[in-house]
């Protein structure tokens, strides 16, 4: 099966490699680097350094999505994200706009993005509507309840079932208001709203996503709880757990990797890559 995706300006082969997509977080509270890059110079400086470091596109965020995070007033994202998107438009590499909000989709789109990445899956009323007349790419995601609640004692009675199930429902929505597939991902959703069982049960069962629905993988595992819980570490020490956790991904079928750490992703996929 062909994988390929359309992202704006960008075409991406996924036949050939995983593609490290690095997170920019202009937010003062996410879980992993909250308030590291929150002004605009070094945003861009960040930026600038992971495309050194190889990455192949940059994900910016305006508000934070960790459990229980309080929701970002809509001119409070556009004023994070909206300078970084112009000040970084130039550099030659996809930019994903990391947003649930259809308002913020359509400024990001006019901005120049190249692919809208919706935790919420494109379920806000209007939120099709502001990117079916682009051609930007659309990341589309698995996620129980909200970020207040989602971790409140999740249950699934099988997770990969219905994830794929919801994931489906969401493509084919989509795909019928004549969005072309080629535009589109899936994102599992590790972490929102899933238990270590949950996320490790969906990480092996990346493959079965991919075939059942015919789209390519985005797997976010960077730095989250389920390392913590397998390797007993704080968030600044899980580089080695997030290495390890987007290798098993890339293994089992993801070709989209959501990862803080760039330079150590991009050597440790060569190294696969060349290998595997």
């Amino acid at each position: 099966m062909r994988q390929y995706l359309q992202c704006g300006r960008f075409g991406f082969n996924l036949d050939k490699k995983a593609v490290v997509m690095g997170i920019l977080n202009v937010t003062p509270d996410s879980f992993s680097d909250g308030g590291r890059h929150a002004s605009l110079e070094f945003a861009v400086t960040h930026a600038e350094q992971m495309i050194e470091q190889g990455v192949d596109m940059i994900d910016i965020g305006g508000e934070s999505s960790r459990p229980g995070a309080p929701v970002v007033p809509l001119e409070e994202e556009l004023r994070r994200v909206m300078p970084v998107i112009y000040a970084l438009r130039e550099l030659d590499k996809p930019l994903s706009i990391d947003t649930y909000k259809p308002e913020v989709m359509r400024e990001a789109v006019l901005a120049g993005a190249d692919m809208i990445n919706d935790i919420n899956g494109f379920r806000a009323p209007g939120a099709i509507e502001a990117v079916r007349d682009s051609d930007c790419g659309l990341c589309l995601m698995h996620m129980l309840r909200d970020p207040a609640t989602m971790q409140q004692d999740p249950h699934y009675d099988d997770v990969v079932g219905e994830v794929i199930a919801f994931l489906r429902s969401r493509v084919d929505e989509m795909t019928a208001a004549g969005i072309d597939r080629e535009r589109i991902c899936i994102d599992p959703g590790f972490g929102f709203g899933k238990t270590l069982e949950h996320n490790v049960a969906l990480v092996r069962a990346i493959g079965r996503m991919r075939d059942e629905l015919g789209l390519p993988v985005l797997a976010g595992l960077s730095r989250k709880s389920m390392i913590g819980a397998l390797t007993g570490k704080p968030v600044e020490q899980r580089v080695a757990g997030s290495l390890a956790g987007a290798l098993a991904a890339v293994a089992h079928g993801a070709r989209i990797v959501r990862v803080h750490d760039v330079a150590e992703t991009v050597d440790a996929l060569k190294v696969w890559h060349a290998c595997a």
